[in-house]
């Protein structure tokens, strides 16, 4: 009985690894972003600070089959006065810090949330559904330098607490449940044309 019953097991196990299985963006194309286009929108960013010492500017926002992966670049220069936490109930986060260094608390317990409006031009354009707050309880602290990488999974709080100088970075935005709009080449160069967000 028992033979049977792992032979049986083993035949059905066989039957699914043996199907086929098909990618999840099928025929899709890869996407290129030169770093010629990344340092435009580099250059351009101290002139763009327009809240909290940040210009957070998105490259391309790119349908890669089931979720959708956003390219873009942040700079903060040097920290003045109170910086809110931000919190994205959606979108997870990757940073890659291209220069400049910053101090980042991150955690999921957030002080003083308050959800940001669905007019908030950050959650129509860059990063969806979230909240801000005042502080986090027992939040991981991190020194960010050149080189370094960070990834914020959707729902955790992360906050800057120090820039001395400045801090720039590459993010990658996951969007599992494409809540923000796409942008391919063309619209990154219209973007860049007419000096737009």
């Amino acid at each position: 009985m028992q033979r049977k019953f792992t032979a049986c097991l083993a035949a059905a196990v066989f039957a699914l690894c043996a199907q086929d299985t098909k990618p999840s963006c099928n025929h899709c194309s890869a996407t290129y972003v030169s770093n010629n286009e990344l340092q435009a929108y580099l250059q351009r960013a101290p002139s763009r600070i327009v809240a909290n010492d940040v210009s957070d500017q998105q490259v391309r926002a790119l349908d890669i089959g089931r979720i959708n992966v956003d390219i873009g670049v942040v700079y903060r220069r040097a920290l003045s006065g109170e910086n809110p936490v931000a919190e994205h109930d959606l979108v997870s986060e990757v940073y890659h810090v291209i220069d400049g260094s910053a101090t980042l608390v991150t955690g999921p317990d957030i002080e003083g949330l308050k959800r940001r409006p669905a007019t908030n031009e950050n959650v129509r354009l860059l990063n969806g559904p979230g909240a801000n707050g005042t502080s986090i309880r027992n939040g991981m602290t991190y020194q960010l330098k050149p080189g370094d990488v960070i990834v914020i999974p959707a729902g955790v709080g992360h906050w800057f607490t120090k820039i001395d100088d400045h801090i720039r970075y590459l993010m990658v935005r996951i969007d599992p449940d494409k809540v923000t709009p796409l942008k391919d080449e063309a619209a990154s160069k219209a973007d860049l044309a007419r000096g737009g967000n």
